[in-house]
């Protein structure tokens, strides 16, 4: 599934169009799309609200936003709900067949210009259920002034009017205590065709004029700034929606930035065969923990656990070992570092066994005291490099605190193995660029990521709100995920147990870390859907990813 820029988008349905006109079996009429994308719309609504006797406004743009609106207003007309179109400028039914078709049907429709100070839109948002924002679509791209304006600045009052309608006729109910009381809309339910009218779609700024959605049904693919904040908090829901673009179009193929989904994710599963044993499912070793952080060890392995690892070793300093193997009686522990911390001779050791394991993950609360064992790493994995006889180094994973130490090293990227897993979080990747966390705050993460795993030679999963996955090779992709439960100390460790338990069975590096953050991402889902938007463990998120993982099969 890609994900477009405006200009992307544009160029996509002109290829489509071009197509169909040169009878190519891949192309389909602007016509056409516009028909989809509006009975897609209908659909989505259709499918969360029952539509039959609603009073549903549509808020007609002049563009192809505003044809996607009446389209969507038929369907919906045609199932029964009551429908009023309020067009921002006039449109003519002899070049315009879905207004045609509307003027058929002698459905209700109201005009700005015939609207003295905004009296009939207010009416008629004294009453609604359902208000459908089709005035700009993805063609915002300045700030919105005049009429326009002035019209969304009615909207938003005479929402805030008809929401407090609704909270008045609240019904007032005998509750027991122990009940809580049923839901109850709290307002109309607002919904964008494409995206929320205001916002930059490929930049995510959000004009203040814009009317948040609870809905946005966008087309073909997504685009940017539907996963750039503040504006992916004014989408809701989103859907994307098939118009009928097809996906061998070259506009679309040579795409290389896209987002995550089930039926991709799906493919990338490792194989569970039914005669396999530990040995198939992979042996990992997780370099972790020190005095201050105990826990990071267990939370790693246990993810790789749940993630179907076969064996989990944990190499780790000698004092934590009790009380990790008193939570994680399944892991082994193949060295007990004498030091507070994993120091050169721990260094030395991974370095002599690394060839038993099918990946290896270090970082997870190893502490900035871990510097020595770093260091002594490193500079083994580089004096083998090349050497004949040397079997490869595994996979490698470094997270944590493996990041913030060689983040002080000069060209630290050129020590490490090709294709290494880099996962920071955003204070991370700051320190691993050289600037601050604000600075990095203000780039386009996207266009970062793509740069740096370029320019490092690495595989770069930036982590926060809609995680970005980048590979050295262009290969860019985006995490459907934007949730605050995942926000907890220890959500990184179990995030890089999976990546690690994926890798050990076989899945390619770029796959597995692409999949493992999907993964992760899916499970705070279900742990959401449960206990809301805070108060997990990520002791407990680790115990979502077996049914995550099932979800996909």
């Amino acid at each position: 599934m890609k994900i477009f820029t405006i200009a992307e988008m544009i160029a996509a349905e002109k290829a489509a169009d071009a197509a169909a006109k040169n009878d190519d079996p891949r192309g389909i009429v602007y016509a056409q799309m516009m028909e989809n994308a509006g009975r897609a719309t209908a659909q989505a609504i259709m499918e969360r609200r029952l539509i039959k006797g609603k009073r549903v406004l549509v808020l007609v743009g002049p563009g192809n936003n505003g044809g996607d609106g009446l389209v969507c207003g038929r369907v919906l007309a045609e199932a029964g709900a009551e429908l009023t179109f309020y067009l921002f400028r006039p449109r003519d039914p002899e070049q315009d067949i879905n207004l045609a078709q509307v003027q058929q049907m002698g459905l209700n429709m109201l005009r700005l210009d015939y609207d003295q100070r905004h009296r009939l839109l207010r009416l008629q948002l004294k009453g609604v259920d359902v208000v459908i924002d089709a005035l700009l679509g993805t063609g915002a791209a300045r700030p919105i002034t005049g009429e326009l304006a002035q019209l969304m600045r009615q909207v938003q009052a005479g929402l805030a009017e008809r929401r407090q309608i609704m909270a008045a006729q609240r019904p007032q109910r005998l509750m027991h205590p122990d009940h809580p009381p049923p839901p109850y809309p709290t307002g109309p339910l607002i919904v964008a065709v494409d995206c929320p009218s205001g916002l930059n779609c490929d930049t995510g700024n959000l004009d203040p004029l814009t009317i948040p959605a609870h809905l946005t049904v966008t087309f073909a693919g997504a685009k940017r700034g539907h996963f750039i904040f503040p504006g992916a908090a004014a989408c809701g829901d989103l859907i994307i929606a098939d118009i009928g673009i097809h996906p061998d179009l070259p506009a679309v193929k040579n795409i290389t930035l896209e987002l995550a989904d089930a039926p991709q994710m799906r493919t990338w599963r490792p194989a569970r065969p039914r005669d396999g044993h530990k040995g198939t499912f992979g042996k990992l070793l997780i370099a972790a923990g020190s005095d201050h952080y105990w826990g990071a060890p267990f939370l790693a392995a246990k993810a790789a656990f749940r993630a179907g690892a076969g064996l989990v070793g944990l190499l780790t300093p000698a004092h934590l070992r009790p009380t990790l193997a008193a939570q994680l009686p399944e892991a082994t522990y193949p060295y007990q570092a004498a030091a507070p911390v994993l120091d050169a001779a721990a260094a030395h050791h991974l370095r002599t066994t690394q060839a038993e394991y099918q990946a290896i993950l270090i970082g997870p609360g190893l502490s900035q005291d871990a510097g020595p064992f770093m260091a002594a790493l490193l500079a083994g994995t580089e004096e083998n490099a090349g050497k004949p006889n040397v079997p490869p180094s595994p996979p490698l994973i470094l997270d944590a605190d493996a990041l913030n130490l060689i983040a002080a090293w000069p060209e630290w990227w050129s020590r490490l193995p090709a294709n290494t897993i880099l996962t920071p979080h955003p204070g991370e990747m700051a320190r691993l660029m050289g600037v601050t966390t604000a600075q990095l705050q203000q780039m386009d993460r996207v266009k970062a990521a793509r740069r740096y795993a370029a320019a490092w030679g690495h595989i770069l999963l930036l982590k926060g709100a809609y995680t970005v996955v980048a590979a050295p090779d262009g290969r860019c992709t985006l995490l459907p995920f934007a949730n605050p439960l995942l926000a907890v100390a220890g959500s990184g460790d179990v995030l890089a147990g999976v990546i690690a338990a994926l890798l050990g069975q076989g899945v390619p590096r770029y796959e597995a870390a692409v999949l493992g953050g999907y993964l992760h991402g899916l499970a705070g889902q279900f742990a959401a859907a449960q206990v809301g938007a805070a108060g997990l463990l990520a002791s407990e998120l680790a115990d979502y990813i077996p049914p995550a993982i099932r979800s996909l099969q």
